[in-house]
């Protein structure tokens, strides 16, 4: 499957953004859609993830209580509903798949940027 995020964008602190991630080909049931995100000169972090069949979600704890993701079977499209942002959440946002968590995706897609000012 390939993914294609969308959605970034510049907002102000305690906005909110919704992040799209489009795959195209199947997506199995036992697979994990999820999205991570790289901050300006640090490692590649989890975010959150969904298992597609079940629709069950993983957070990272940095997020939890603030950040949403779902999906939606018909459009083949998981989304991450970003609330209360923080300038912390700035980075570049990245949707991969995987079949276990931890997840260790195999291949990366064109992120989308993030910038939440103060």
């Amino acid at each position: 499957v390939q993914l294609q995020a969308s959605g970034g964008g510049m907002v102000q602190a305690g906005g909110s953004l919704r992040l799209s991630c489009a795959a195209s080909g199947r997506t199995y049931s036992s697979a994990i859609l999820g999205w991570f995100r790289q901050p300006p000169g640090k490692e590649r972090e989890f975010v959150a993830g969904i298992r597609w069949g079940a629709g069950t979600t993983v957070y990272a704890d940095s997020v939890k209580g603030r950040f949403i993701i779902s999906r939606d079977k018909a459009e083949n499209t998981v989304y991450l509903q970003m609330n209360g942002l923080k300038p912390e959440d700035t980075a570049h946002y990245y949707c991969a798949a995987d079949v276990a968590y931890p997840m260790k995706p195999k291949k990366w897609g064109q992120g989308t940027l993030v910038t939440v000012s103060s």
